[in-house]
């Protein structure tokens, strides 16, 4: 199992002065989940190299199994150092694709032309998408063959504007992901804030927030057996 992971490149929270980045444990959740299950896994980013970390899913209290484990994991950091130019990927690499989430997506992935063009094809060629929590950001633009939003009719979750609202950043954000998904089509769905909920809906996972991010990998394995 060939498995890209796309990360975010983009640091600034809006005009706040704050940075922002991916969200570390929605990315060490998956990347053990996918590892374990003996997959290959590729790192990519628009930059390439180290992506920015939000340094909120760097504090105490965010902390987890799988982010401790990160931290004392040198190889893994040395491969999440050195992420691959989102531009140079080949998507006939590639048996399926994940995308951990963090603020910074909003920005840069949902508006990446690379982005873009990866989705649409994993979309056509029905191989599994997976993004959790701000990560389903990146479907505000990909089209399937039928010209509709790639979410279209689908069973979709992503963070919800009630999570959003609470941590505050309601009026930073560049788009709201809960309103997103509905515009363009998506059959939204969402449990309680900060439960862990994921959705799968043929080769599309989807998952609401941090505490997703571990199940929301599992369901997107599940589509690779």
């Amino acid at each position: 199992m060939k498995i890209l992971m796309v990360l975010t490149s983009h640091d600034k929270l809006g005009d706040t002065g704050k940075k922002t980045g991916f969200w570390l444990e929605e990315f060490a959740a998956p990347y053990y989940v996918l590892q374990e299950a003996g997959a290959d896994i590729t790192l990519a980013s628009p930059k390439g190299g180290q992506p920015p970390l939000d340094p909120s899913s760097d504090a105490d209290d965010a902390q987890t199994e799988a982010t401790k484990r990160f931290k004392s994991d040198d190889a893994a950091q040395k491969v999440l150092a050195n992420t691959h130019v989102l531009s140079t990927i080949n998507a006939d690499d590639y048996d399926a694709i994940f995308y951990p989430g963090g603020h910074g997506p909003l920005w840069d992935l949902a508006e990446d032309k690379d982005s873009i063009k990866l989705l649409e094809t994993f979309a056509q060629s029905d191989r599994p998408i997976g993004a959790v929590c701000h990560a389903p950001a990146i479907f505000k633009h990909p089209k399937g063959s039928d010209g509709k939003p790639i979410v279209s009719g689908k069973a979709v979750t992503g963070f919800t504007n009630t999570e959003e609202d609470a941590v505050g950043l309601t009026d930073v954000v560049p788009f709201l992901v809960e309103d997103m998904l509905k515009a363009n089509g998506g059959d939204y769905q969402k449990a309680d804030d900060w439960a862990s909920f994921v959705l799968t809906d043929g080769k599309l996972v989807t998952g609401q927030n941090p505490a997703s991010s571990e199940d929301a990998a599992k369901q997107l394995l599940a589509l690779l057996k």
